[in-house]
């Protein structure tokens, strides 16, 4: 059992009978009354965050996690295919479990989490940014660039990503997975 200094980002707990992963905490120490934690966390079963307070000292039950190195094969339907890198067994993860399956492409390498106890697969975390092809946009019109303007492109994955006008089809960007966000171009 562990307990409310023991929490930060990643860990994986039990909260009301479900597996949860502490996406944000902050420690609060008010001038009046009890010390405290906030958390975000995200259900590993079901994809939904909540907002839960812990107050100082409180019992968490900490799941025992794993990580393993796999890549993204191919999609069907609401199902993804991955391989283990190590010694190339395959699993398939449903939609829910992924952060950003719109920005996956085919060869990706991800990690997965993975709960020792039964071997069960709980989360797929991406590299923090991936660099994707833009396949169509709109061409971008000379003289508005006065303020930080943008316009939908849509990426090899077919996720929908606001760029900058100065960006055309063919030119490789890099985004950010957390937020699904532009960061910059690459030249190759």
């Amino acid at each position: 059992m562990a307990n409310t200094s023991d929490i930060k980002k990643g860990l994986c707990i039990v909260y009301n009978n479900d597996t949860f992963k502490i996406i944000e905490f902050q420690h609060v120490k008010p001038g009046k009354g009890p010390a405290f934690v906030r958390t975000k966390m995200k259900s590993l079963t079901t994809g939904k965050t909540l907002d839960n307070t812990f107050s100082a000292g409180h019992k968490i039950e900490e799941v025992r996690v794993e990580t393993r190195k796999y890549q993204y094969l191919y999609p069907e339907g609401d199902t993804f295919h991955f391989m283990n890198t190590n010694d190339y067994n395959q699993i398939t993860l449903q939609k829910e479990t992924l952060d950003a399956p719109d920005l996956m492409k085919e060869g990706e390498i991800v990690t997965i989490i993975i709960r020792t106890s039964d071997e069960l697969p709980l989360a797929v975390e991406m590299p923090a940014h991936v660099v994707l092809e833009v396949t169509h946009t709109e061409p971008g019109i000379k003289g508005n660039t006065a303020t930080n303007a943008t316009k939908p492109a849509i990426v090899e994955t077919g996720a929908k990503v606001n760029v900058p006008l100065f960006i055309n089809e063919g030119d490789k960007i890099k985004i950010e997975t957390e937020k699904g966000t532009y960061l910059e171009r690459v030249k190759v």
